[in-house]
């Protein structure tokens, strides 16, 4: 674990090549930052297993800190998992009797089972934090009827049990509940068993997603073996087409009041995806905003603009230059910081 008072970082996914991830380790390296999150999805897991063990060797070659996200191994967000195919009984199922086509219920044993031999593979391939990407739970409205997932055998029995009637069509406040139950049950499992590898665990949530967000993050706090626990307030696309500034450092700032209240490192995520062409110096201005609400773990999703992804930048170069203005110039703050304490305490 890097010693710095301010870790930055990157999310680094779209390339499997040792010799082009060799380059842009080297990169994000020369940009002086500290972490980056590789992506091991279920066909990385099943086809690329043993070169993204060299690819995370690679990356600690640089001096960076690797982090592992879950990515699509039940679902969203990310790619597609094959787990559903081997146990279509596991997909998660809206209140209305449909089936989910993608999503993984976390409640069915099968799925727990495989996240355990996912951390397994994690481990093998020198993981050193999972990186637990937006947790939540599906939800659809039709014809003004809010419908909710999970509601599959296992949760019908499990909320049955619970409550003493069965599961209703819409939303209530006690599926609203059950919803935060499964998934906090779920990640304290999974993170148990990834702290018993010797594996940390860090997370992200939604603000306003459903199932966990950041008005009951403190849930997934309370979890003894859940170590970085941050947000994500991207803002473009975001409703109302916020000012980055004001909306990044308030929400930054509600996140981190919840991981200090328990003693949880914090995570913070700049969007460098989704940037419309000309308004890529709005990264800068979001970056210094989740550094001066007190953020001192910021990440960008992701490297070079997220060229890699449709839902990249429009300009993915600029965008990737504003990343690192914005890296750097925290890092200068950060540097500067510590000076004054210094020449405060000893300059006399």
């Amino acid at each position: 674990m890097s010693k710095r008072s301010l870790q930055t970082g990157v999310a680094y996914h779209g390339n499997r090549m040792p010799s082009h991830v060799r380059a842009d380790m080297e990169e994000i390296a020369r940009a002086d930052m500290d972490i980056v999150v590789h992506m091991l999805s279920h066909t990385d897991w099943e086809r690329h297993k043993n070169i993204m063990k060299e690819n995370i060797r690679i990356s600690k070659e640089f001096g960076l800190e690797v982090w592992v996200d879950n990515w699509g191994i039940g679902g969203s967000p990310g790619d597609k998992a094959h787990f559903l195919a081997y146990h279509p009984e596991a997909h998660m199922v809206y209140s209305d009797g449909t089936m989910h086509p993608f999503q993984a219920c976390v409640n069915h044993p099968e799925y727990r089972k495989f996240t355990r031999e996912w951390i397994d593979a994690v481990a093998q391939i020198g993981g050193e934090t999972i990186f637990w990407d937006e947790p939540h739970t599906p939800e659809k409205t039709v014809d003004g009827k809010t419908l909710y997932c999970c509601s599959c055998p296992v949760c019908k029995a499990k909320f049955e049990e619970k409550y003493g009637h069965a599961m209703p069509l819409e939303k209530t406040e006690e599926t609203a509940a059950f919803q935060l139950d499964s998934i906090v049950d779920y990640f304290a499992e999974v993170t148990a068993y990834s702290a018993a590898l010797g594996i940390k665990n860090a997370a992200c949530v939604m603000l306003n997603s459903t199932g966990i967000n950041l008005d009951s993050i403190d849930r997934l706090c309370s979890l003894p073996h859940l170590d970085n626990l941050g947000s994500d307030p991207y803002w473009y696309g975001a409703p109302g087409d916020p000012e980055p500034y004001p909306y990044v450092y308030e929400n930054t700032r509600r996140s981190i009041a919840n991981s200090d209240r328990f003693g949880k490192a914090h995570n913070i995520w700049i969007q460098a995806f989704g940037v419309p062409r000309g308004r890529e110096e709005e990264i800068v201005q979001a970056t210094e905003a989740a550094y001066d609400a007190g953020a001192r773990c910021i990440l960008a999703w992701g490297f070079h603009g997220s060229e890699s992804n449709d839902y990249g930048a429009q300009d993915p170069l600029r965008t990737w230059e504003m990343t690192k203005e914005g890296m750097r110039r925290i890092r200068t703050m950060e540097r500067d910081r510590i000076l004054a304490e210094n020449r405060k305490k000893y300059m006399k």
